[in-house]
């Protein structure tokens, strides 16, 4: 704790943090002060009046009033009370009599009630029009004090700055700053405004925040978000096992009291009539109805089938990096156990395999160098690949506030979206020259001396080959390399390298590609060089900025197929046997398939069953024809699934499975926090969990997995691997969120990693020479557009889950972004119907013109697989990690014609 202030209040003595205000000190002696235009999220502004205190015999608003030393605060005196009971008054008498009796929600109205204010006389204002075009957030202008929190939330939180006061006088309320619908603003649907609001103003549809529901007792259950890596802590409002409201935590370790529209409204889904309640086996080539003992006695001889036909191999598995970590765990010591293969892979190889291979490569471990909260103290952010805005609104949302309020911001991305609209340099390279760039930026560190030479002596290896590599990229070579300005780059390499504590995150437009590990491995070397890691106080590393809620936690399991739980090698002696004591059976020692590998194989004829859970593989999977011949080739295929999907049209087996709304266990989020997931509902019908659906099948094969619980599980997890052996269920229960390593419950988890010595085999930093390649795919006069995809921030993923619900209203299907250069060429406008066709298939999207993109690229996102995004993609995969080239494909368009 650092230093405190002591002071008196209404004669008690407290003490408050330094800097704290006198609002605080008031809260620290137990007393409650009227705060109407005060949210502790938001810098105060002192504007409602209703928190006025003596400080010293000076009447002042305890909000904006800092806490001094020594100093004698009222607030308990008669006077004080009729001027703060005045102030409620005058507030409340400028709205209609409903706002203090049937606003859904209103802190306005338990102040008055507090202070025994009566509801104002009925008046006959000019009514305002409510706005409820938004599916999530409703306006009541009548009911606005005009205090400005949601403004300030918007605008200091959230960084949409979507809202504005409108009006003059009694007559200012609050608006969408568009001056339209709310429905046509620029809300993202953050919920921020609904939470803050103090009068019911704006709500969202059905209750909120502290409201009663049907039962006088709703219960509230505190979960982690299901959707993107982020793991915004929420706390789900249920009432006879349904969502009344998921409401961010206020105290939440990531998100601090926000979330985005997915975590907050996109629960639709959990009641969506097409929602699987029942197993489905196909019988004469149509799927039906079947109960749960025949489905598993059917999965069960299909795989013993399988295994003895083609030996053990001939089984694989593509866990979830949607499910829980007790989840993952227990399906690939399914297929190392029971089965006796190690053919388990999961999502992680479409997006992150690259970070793991090249993280792993440059400093040890599989995961980010530091936590966000110390990329938070950054001075200067280097942003590559990602756009957080959208695709991790919430570590989106920070990062613009940090760049607003003090650190510079240097954004690598073709596209001119989200934070690169706030950058001080923001760099385009053609996509797939990403390499080139990183080492055009390492060349002006070393040359211009903006190294570290103490640290890269000491603690790291490589360099002088490193240095040879980088004499041949000179910033104008780069240039011509990448398409970046030469100046550019050394203005973005001078800002990072003079930076006291630069901090690195990435996305998927550095891993998506044909050399997608030398793309971490080398934009890992501007960290390495100038020894930016938190502990050296110089830096705060490199972050990898995850898609999947627990696509790092799927990894950390063991989920694939060259590594058991925890990183050890199945081809390691000493890390098998550590495993083979706890299960207390032998482990294949061949490396496994990895995903492309398994459908080759399907294609193949040699493998013959194939279980995917929780995975859209004909949806998501690059060149999603090939991906359907594979399963309609393979002999037994399983799939574990919310809704019907692409995939389960080819499968011959389909188990009704709980989202994560409905499990018990935890996820691990992009910097490495375990946190815990409680099941705020109970699975429709006869659905199961994942947990539940592995220990069936492997009951249906004759065999125990023991770990019969989620806590269980991960206990179990621990004896194997050494870097989650301090954690348990109960320890984050009592703590909320945990990094690993954990090596020991007595000891913390390790935010900050390498503070002795980084875990490659010579407790060194590598330093990677790797050349810069060209991608897999370029244009030519026949595809000559590339096309970049990614995600939209109404959206997630496959959309299985946000496409049934209110986001569809947001956006009802996808476009095709293109420059209005490239438009003309095709004479396209904005809303025409275009034919995208790649070497590997076609798709069909809107067009939409935008200047964000550069001439002779476009962009679109896969959310909606019936556009057939993904047949467009190729086989082209990073040449360490098979992670597919997603960011890279050769297109042209034409008009679609019915």
């Amino acid at each position: 704790m650092g230093p405190m202030t002591a002071l008196r209040v209404d004669g008690l003595h407290v003490e408050v943090p330094e800097g704290a205000s006198l609002l605080d000190a008031a809260r620290a002696a137990g007393t409650e002060l009227p705060t109407l235009c005060h949210d502790d999220r938001l810098r105060p502004a002192g504007s409602c009046r209703t928190c006025l205190v003596r400080a010293d015999g000076r009447i002042t608003a305890a909000c904006v009033t800092p806490a001094t030393p020594g100093a004698d605060i009222t607030t308990a005196h008669e006077d004080l009370q009729t001027l703060r009971r005045d102030a409620v008054a005058l507030i409340a008498s400028a709205l209609p009599p409903h706002a203090l009796t049937t606003a859904p929600r209103s802190e306005l109205a338990h102040t008055c009630r507090a202070l025994d204010i009566t509801p104002p006389p009925a008046t006959a204002p000019t009514p305002h029009n409510r706005d409820e075009s938004h599916p999530y957030i409703h306006l009541d202008p009548d009911l606005c004090i005009a205090c400005g929190r949601c403004v300030r939330m918007c605008d200091d939180v959230q960084g949409t700055f979507a809202l504005t006061l409108t009006g003059r006088g009694a007559d200012t309320v609050v608006a969408p700053g568009t001056g339209g619908p709310w429905a046509q603003s620029d809300c993202v649907a953050c919920g921020g405004c609904v939470d803050t609001c103090p009068t019911g103003a704006i709500t969202q549809p059905g209750p909120g925040r502290g409201i009663t529901t049907g039962q006088p007792h709703p219960q509230h259950v505190r979960t982690t978000c299901g959707y993107c890596g982020v793991g915004c802590a929420l706390d789900v409002v249920v009432s006879d096992n349904q969502v009344s409201a998921v409401l961010p935590a206020l105290d939440g370790p990531v998100n601090q009291g926000h979330a985005c529209v997915k975590g907050r409204f996109s629960h639709g889904y959990l009641t969506s009539a097409d929602r699987l309640t029942q197993p489905m086996i196909r019988k004469n080539g149509t799927l039906e109805p079947a109960g749960w003992e025949e489905a598993l006695t059917l999965a069960a001889d299909g795989l013993r089938a399988a295994v003895a036909a083609g030996g053990p191999d001939a089984v694989a598995a593509i866990s979830s990096a949607r499910a829980t970590n007790e989840e993952n765990y227990l399906i690939q010591k399914f297929l190392r156990t029971v089965i006796k293969t190690n053919n388990i892979d999961n999502c992680s190889r479409l997006c992150h395999a690259p970070s793991a291979a090249g993280l792993s490569a440059a400093f040890g471990h599989a995961g980010g160098t530091d936590s966000f909260d110390d990329a938070e103290k950054a001075d200067c952010l280097l942003v590559v690949g990602a756009n957080p805005v959208e695709a991790h609104p919430v570590i989106g949302a920070r990062l613009l506030q940090q760049a607003l309020n003090k650190a510079s911001l240097i954004v690598a991305d073709p596209r001119a979206v989200g934070l690169a609209h706030h950058a001080d340099v923001h760099l385009r390279p053609r996509p797939g020259t990403n390499v080139a760039l990183f080492h055009g930026l390492a060349h002006v560190l070393v040359a211009e001396g903006m190294t570290d030479p103490d640290f890269l002596r000491e603690r790291a290896t490589g360099l002088t080959e490193l240095i040879d590599l980088l004499a041949h990229y000179p910033p104008a070579r780069t240039a011509e390399l990448t398409g970046v300005p030469a100046q550019d780059i050394t203005a973005a390499a001078r800002l990072y390298g003079r930076a006291r504590r630069p901090a690195i995150l990435y996305g998927l437009g550095v891993t998506e590609h044909l050399h997608g590990t030398d793309g971490v491995r080398t934009l890992a070397n501007l960290a390495i060089l100038r020894g930016a890691l938190a502990h050296t106080g110089r830096g705060y590393g490199i972050i990898p900025l995850r898609g999947q809620n627990n696509v790092q936690g799927a990894s950390d399991m063991g989920a694939l197929p060259d590594l058991l739980p925890g990183y050890g090698r199945v081809t390691d002696p000493q890390a098998r046997t550590r495993a083979e004591a706890v299960w207390g059976r032998p482990l294949p020692t061949r490396t496994g398939l990895r995903i492309p590998e398994m459908l080759q194989a399907a294609r193949q004829g040699t493998l013959r069953a194939l279980w995917i859970i929780g995975e859209d593989v004909c949806a998501t999977d690059p060149n999603s024809h090939r991906v359907a011949d594979a399963l309609d080739t393979c002999p037994l295929v399983i799939v574990n699934e919310l809704f019907p999907s692409r995939t389960t049209q080819h499968a011959d087996i389909v188990l009704p499975v709980a989202s994560w709304l409905e499990k018990d266990g935890t996820f691990v989020n992009f910097d490495r926090r375990f946190q815990r997931v409680r099941a705020a509902l109970r699975p429709p019908a006869a659905a199961r969990t994942d947990f539940d659906v592995v220990h069936a099948l492997a009951a249906a094969m004759g065999a125990d997995l023991g770990c019969r619980t989620p806590a269980e599980t991960l206990a179990e997890c621990g004896r194997i691997a050494p870097l989650f052996a301090g954690l348990s269920h109960t320890r984050l229960d009592r703590e909320g969120a945990v990094a690993w390593p954990c090596p020991s419950p007595d000891q913390p988890g390790q935010a900050t990693l390498y503070t002795r010595a980084f875990t490659t085999p010579d407790a060194r930093a590598h330093l990677s020479a790797a050349p810069y390649l060209p991608p897999g795919e370029e244009p030519d006069t026949d595809y000559p557009l590339l096309l970049v995809t990614g995600r939209r921030w109404t959206h997630y993923n496959s959309g299985s889950m946000t496409r049934r619900g209110g986001n569809l209203l947001l956006e009802a299907h996808d476009h095709l972004d293109l420059h209005p250069q490239d438009a003309a060429r095709h004479h396209l406008t904005d809303g025409t119907e275009v034919t995208v066709e790649s070497r590997h298939g076609k798709a069909r999207l809107t067009a939409r013109l935008s200047d964000e993109l550069s001439p002779g690229q476009v962009f679109c996102a896969f959310h909606f697989p019936e556009s057939g995004v993904n047949s467009l993609t190729s086989d082209h995969a990073d040449t360490v990690t098979s992670c597919p080239e997603y960011k890279v494909t050769a297109v042209r368009l034409t008009h679609t014609t019915t």
